[in-house]
């Protein structure tokens, strides 16, 4: 994943979850941050599937526990 495809997966993070812009985003984890649910992580898969043009399997969609967790699985993706 280039820089620039991780700028733009940090955007998605930030703006589904409402972060604040200085947020440090390899600390976020599912469950562990208010408003991280079930709901807005359908939110956040969506977004990322419409940014990148890529459809996720549905077991990286389950893994998809962690900013870090996401960037391995969207850079299985994008070339």
């Amino acid at each position: 994943m280039t820089d620039d495809q991780k700028v733009k997966l940090a955007s998605i993070f930030i703006s589904t979850f409402q972060f604040p812009e200085d947020v440090i985003l390899d600390s976020i984890v599912y469950g562990e941050i208010r408003g991280w649910d079930s709901l807005n992580h359908l939110t956040l898969v969506s977004e990322i599937e419409e940014e990148f043009g890529i459809m996720l399997d549905t077991d990286d969609v389950l893994d998809m526990s962690s900013f870090h967790k996401a960037v391995e699985i969207v850079g299985k993706y994008v070339f």
